[in-house]
């Protein structure tokens, strides 16, 4: 559910008088002020990070990996055969040098 969902069912409930005007108004400041959760593949996105264990080159594939829950040598093959049309290439060296590396206290904190 929105945030704009929820304030439309306590505005009904409101204007149904199960809410006082301060209930309401203490609902909306509560539900407002609370931080939203992000969409799932959003914060895939956003913990994307190359594997500094599981690397043959970059880390990519072992990165990838690790965010889809696939294994490293599914990745591996993928980009293999991404290699004949090119855009594997391409697609690897942007990954290998935008995604930063997993950081060490990451790797510690799993260990």
């Amino acid at each position: 559910m929105s945030i704009a969902d929820d304030l439309t069912r306590l505005e009904q409930l409101r204007d149904r008088g199960s809410l006082s005007a301060e209930e309401f108004q203490r609902a909306k400041s509560k539900l407002l002020s609370s931080p939203q959760p992000t969409e799932p593949a959003l914060q895939a996105i956003n913990g994307f990070r190359r594997s500094a264990t599981d690397r043959w080159f970059g880390g990519v594939c072992g990165g990838l990996a690790v965010s889809t829950g696939m294994e490293a040598w599914i990745w591996r093959i993928v980009f293999a055969f991404a290699l004949c049309t090119g855009f594997g290439l391409l697609a690897y060296l942007v990954l290998w040098f935008f995604v930063p590396l997993e950081s060490s206290r990451a790797l510690q904190q799993s260990n």
